[in-house]
């Protein structure tokens, strides 16, 4: 079996735990989700979402199934949180990698 691939993104926020409540109970309503104050986990149809708190920051992890489309996935990732932010605009840098 093929490992799934990733692509890593971290984002400044001020409000990193809110965009991790917020995203997942979005995200519940349709899929899989866990998380507190200071990460999320979505079971997405084609990827595990894995978001981390930290200090002023968020950062995502999307683990893709080998057939997934790894682009759509950051775009739908980067749309859905920048809906849950306040008055911030986000900045992506995904880096992409083989698992």
């Amino acid at each position: 079996m093929t490992e799934p691939r990733t692509t890593e993104a971290t984002i400044t926020t001020v409000e990193p735990a809110r965009i991790i409540l917020r995203l997942c109970k979005h995200w519940g309503h349709k899929f899989s989700v866990s998380y507190d104050d200071t990460q999320g986990r979505v079971e997405l149809p084609s990827a595990l979402l894995l978001m981390r708190a930290g200090d002023g920051q968020l950062s995502f992890r999307v683990e893709a199934q080998p057939d997934a489309d790894v682009a759509r996935l950051e775009q739908v990732v980067a749309d859905h949180a920048q809906r849950m932010a306040r008055d911030e605009t986000y900045t992506w840098d995904w880096q992409r990698s083989a698992a």
